[in-house]
């Protein structure tokens, strides 16, 4: 009787391990060899190459770092493992790895700031002109980015150079250069001043005709400038106070 009742023990305690097993994926199951994922890449997809050994990680695939990124010269994307991505002198200090370049399906993009209007340039960050800006001053580009170009050397254009086309170095929509039409606003500049001293609407004057009181010349015109701005000051705090 006991041998019985022992039988029956063991056959339903087996069929409950077969149960719970056949449940059980096999990859989960607890006997499985896993590796250990704290050296690998977490993810793939785009910007990855999944076919490629990382020797260095003990794991298959590596991240694909743009060109532009890297501190040695390559014209191609290159698959770099995660532990050699850590090394700072492998990549430029100006790119942000972990930024995808959708363009090129790889990682390392400029580093930005102020919502993207300005990059970061041998560690310093300067201003990204809207797209055709620097074309007009004459100044060369160093570099394209989605959003406008970076001047070389740093250089930026004067507020006369700048307001010769109607534009005004503030920032404008993630680059700068924010364009006035000249036929309604006159921008005002003071020496060598990146930014004007003024902007003043025309209020519908028509500046390609002439009157008995047209300034004849630029200290003229500035008087005649001041004049009215005084005007609309007083103007404003009498009828603006409250």
């Amino acid at each position: 009787m006991k041998k019985i009742i022992s039988i029956s023990i063991f056959i339903l305690l087996g069929t409950t391990i077969v149960n719970a097993a056949t449940f059980t994926p096999w990859w989960m199951q607890p006997t499985v060899c896993r590796y250990i994922q704290t050296s690998c890449y977490d993810k793939m997809g785009v910007g990855y190459d999944s076919e490629v050994w990382d020797a260095g990680s003990n794991c298959r695939g590596m991240k694909l770092i743009c060109p532009d990124a890297l501190t040695e010269t390559a014209s191609e994307p290159q698959p770099i493992g995660k532990k050699a991505l850590n090394d700072k002198n492998f990549v430029k200090s100006d790119y942000d790895t972990n930024l995808l370049n959708a363009a090129d399906a790889c990682y390392g993009r400029r580093k930005t700031s102020n919502s993207g209007s300005m990059a970061v340039v041998n560690g310093k960050e300067v201003k990204i002109w809207c797209p055709g800006i620097l074309n007009y001053v004459n100044i060369d580009i160093l570099e394209e980015l989605d959003n406008g170009e970076i001047a070389k050397d740093n250089k930026e254009p004067t507020c006369k150079e700048l307001a010769k086309y109607g534009y005004i170095a503030t920032e404008n929509n993630g680059c700068y250069g924010t364009e006035y039409d000249i036929s309604e606003y006159y921008i005002e500049c003071e020496g060598n001043d990146k930014l004007p001293a003024r902007i003043v609407k025309l209020n519908g004057a028509d500046t390609g005709s002439a009157s008995d009181n047209t300034p004849q010349t630029l200290s003229d015109a500035n008087k005649l400038m001041d004049k009215m701005y005084s005007i609309s000051k007083q103007q404003k705090a009498q009828y603006f106070n409250k």
